[in-house]
């Protein structure tokens, strides 16, 4: 029997697994203050570095946040509300794309004989891919979070090219949000969740 938008097929993941990915976890902005340790966040890493992009670009690059001296250097950028939510967290990950990307497709796609040479040159070209795979891959940054016990608060509301200058004036580095980590303290939110919208809402069959 074809399946139809009304029907809903098993997962091929356990219950509890869907529960912790999706259906449980809430953007967190309340902690336990639990330690959030490397080997957390290098099991997050060696899951989200697996999701696809384009060309195994990999433009994602990450600034881990702890010191109470770099909080304070990343609240200055903060909007409102964010700024004590960052000061709030155990860490504070700020997520950047790297447009010089290109310098590791030798290793990462060597499918593409010269297509880094082919890049070098094309900045434009290379900031848009840069941004649009660095976002896909911070979506599977947080799912990966999740998936190593731990909560993820991301936002967007920073001052991003106050935070390039402050900290990334030499790498070139341009960040995309600021994603605060830990361990969530109950529901992780003050607030009830959202309404989502249904597939029949945001889809078209041809």
């Amino acid at each position: 029997m074809t399946d139809t938008l009304l029907e809903t097929a098993p997962l091929a993941v356990d219950e509890a697994s869907a529960d912790r990915l999706f259906r449980h976890a809430r953007s967190t902005s309340q902690w336990t203050g639990a330690e959030v340790t490397d080997a957390q966040l290098q099991a997050a890493w060696d899951l989200a570095k697996l999701g696809p992009t384009a060309m195994n670009t990999l433009p994602l690059r990450l600034l881990v946040v702890r010191s109470p001296e770099a909080k304070q250097r990343l609240v200055e950028h903060m909007g409102g509300g964010n700024k004590a939510k960052v000061e709030a967290a155990p860490v504070s990950l700020v997520l950047a794309a790297d447009p010089a990307f290109h310098e590791h497709l030798d290793e990462l796609f060597p499918v593409y004989p010269g297509i880094r040479e082919q890049l070098a040159p094309a900045a434009e070209v290379r900031e848009q891919m840069a941004r649009k795979n660095a976002l896909l891959q911070a979506g599977y940054l947080i799912v990966a979070l999740r998936a190593a016990g731990l909560a993820a608060g991301p936002m967007d509301g920073m001052d991003a090219d106050g935070i390039d200058r402050e900290f990334f004036a030499e790498s070139g580095w341009r960040s995309l949000m600021v994603v605060n980590v830990g361990e969530a303290d109950g529901e992780g939110s003050p607030h009830p969740r959202g309404p989502r919208l249904d597939l029949g809402q945001v889809s078209r069959t041809l």
